[in-house]
């Protein structure tokens, strides 16, 4: 082998290395950037599916507890608390705290509050299901007014 093909053999081979080495930490650090853009634009998206879906966890116990009340209706002369239901006073993933009342019109109030980080769902924190006199209302807030108006009670009723 002759010296100057040896020469260019060793400048060649660091000459690949260099180029082989990787990442800089500069291009490192724009990729993080790029990704934490990308993430916070993102997330308040995620959260609102997340709480939407937590939601069918109170619908479910409102409609659990709705039919159970129906049921001891129908063998009683009103309308009975959770313990006397059977019920729990969460939801079956806890989400939710549930009360459970008789109302002034011979019917009954059912309402699921959100606890924990569901909380955070402000437009429908307070989901109230009642009877009164005949008609079932479904109502929804941010207080124990569930003064929501239509399309947002809407909102919070989809499932």
């Amino acid at each position: 082998m002759s010296a100057s093909h040896r020469r260019s053999c060793r400048s060649g081979a660091a000459h690949a290395s260099r180029s082989e080495r990787g990442f800089t930490l500069i291009e490192g650090l724009v990729g993080v950037a790029i990704a934490g853009v990308l993430s916070s634009i993102a997330y308040p998206s995620v959260e609102a599916q997340v709480q939407r879906s937590r939601r069918t966890d109170a619908l479910v116990a409102l409609l659990q507890a709705q039919l159970a009340e129906e049921r001891y209706r129908a063998n009683n002369a009103g309308y009975a608390t959770l313990a006397e239901l059977g019920l729990r006073d969460t939801s079956p993933a806890s989400h939710y705290r549930l009360q459970a009342s008789a109302n002034a019109s011979g019917g009954y109030d059912l309402v699921a509050t959100a606890v924990a980080t569901q909380a955070r769902d402000a437009r429908c924190r307070v989901l109230r299901l009642s009877l009164a006199d005949g008609a079932l209302v479904q109502a929804s807030g941010s207080d124990a007014t569930t003064a929501n108006g239509a399309d947002a009670n809407r909102a919070c009723w989809s499932r």
